[in-house]
């Protein structure tokens, strides 16, 4: 879907930097998804000229069709919600750590709801099923400057105004006994990141680095956090955490010096599905379980607990 999507935003737009753009991905990131349809559907979909892009045949033939199973999934969505009200509370997120913590004080603060939650891997992803009534609400994250947009009738919340990223590496790696690591020490790493990484900690990171004097090199693109962490205890890359990340056996997880990138951790929901009442109970429900997970980190405990300011409002 996520696929089919791209295709018609960048028809849509004309040009891969607006869609970009509309999708909250980077330009980049999007012409190498495009490459990647293009060699599933055997050929080129867009003309590239110095106007913009324009659909080859091809590439009318599989907008044709794209947009209309995008449309029949989202009146199915619609439909579906209209003609039987769903009482679970549908929550998407994209892989953050307080997701694990999540269920039980869902628990406390909407006893007797059922609970869903999906995982998904795109901020975008995200935002286009929230709109269509997928989902009730989502959890996502955005990097430094990067906001991802929201479709119409959508409200939203910050929860975590800022934390700093920290980097996980092998526990037998020689700046693994450091209190922390100056970005430029990492220069001669391979990186490893998620598949879909839309929320701007690509370009953050690409940017931290080349002040640092360096461009990183990436190689691994994984979804799946077990091979993520078993591919940094083997020491063959590095990656970037949320401080408040779980311990992984064979890695560590070390503050990066002056908190070269930062993020922050947004909640939206769908205003005809999620009640403002409702909406505050899972706003505190996932406040309490990032709070739950500060202290696990030394580090992250005696940051957070610096600065006030940053705590989220959970009376």
């Amino acid at each position: 879907m996520r696929h089919l999507e791209a295709v018609c935003r960048i028809a849509e737009a004309g040009s891969l930097g607006r869609a970009a753009a509309l999708l909250g991905v980077s330009q980049p990131g999007l012409s190498a998804q495009l490459r990647r349809i293009e060699r599933v559907t055997g050929g080129e979909l867009f003309a590239r000229s110095r106007h913009g892009v324009e659909p080859t045949p091809l590439g009318e033939f599989v907008l044709s069709r794209a947009r209309r199973v995008l449309g029949e999934m989202d009146a199915l969505a619609a439909g579906a919600r209209d003609a039987a009200p769903h009482p679970t509370l549908r929550l998407g997120s994209v892989m953050l750590v307080l997701t694990d913590r999540l269920f039980g004080r869902l628990e406390r603060e909407l006893p007797g709801h059922e609970v869903e939650v999906g995982i998904e891997h795109s901020a975008a992803t995200l935002t286009r099923m929230l709109g269509a009534g997928q989902y009730d609400a989502i959890l996502y994250g955005e990097v430094a400057d990067h906001e991802v947009p929201l479709p119409d009738g959508v409200a939203s919340r910050t929860l975590i105004p800022k934390e700093p990223a920290c980097v996980r590496l092998s526990a037998a790696h020689p700046l693994a006994g450091r209190d922390q690591i100056h970005l430029a020490d990492l220069a001669e790493e391979t990186w490893l990141t998620i598949v879909e990484d839309d929320d701007g900690g690509p370009e953050a990171m690409t940017e931290a680095c080349r002040e640092a004097g360096f461009t990183p090199k990436l190689r691994y693109r994984i979804a799946d956090r077990k091979m993520r962490w078993d591919l940094i205890a083997a020491g063959r890359a590095v990656s970037l955490s949320q401080p408040t990340s779980p311990h992984a056996e064979g890695t560590v997880l070390r503050p990066l010096a002056g908190d070269p990138i930062t993020g922050r951790i947004r909640l939206a929901w769908n205003r005809a599905a999620l009640s403002e009442h409702r909406a505050r109970l899972l706003y505190r429900a996932a406040g309490h379980a990032y709070l739950d997970s500060v202290p696990h980190n030394t580090f992250y405990r005696s940051w957070w607990n610096s600065r006030p300011e940053l705590h989220p409002n959970l009376d």
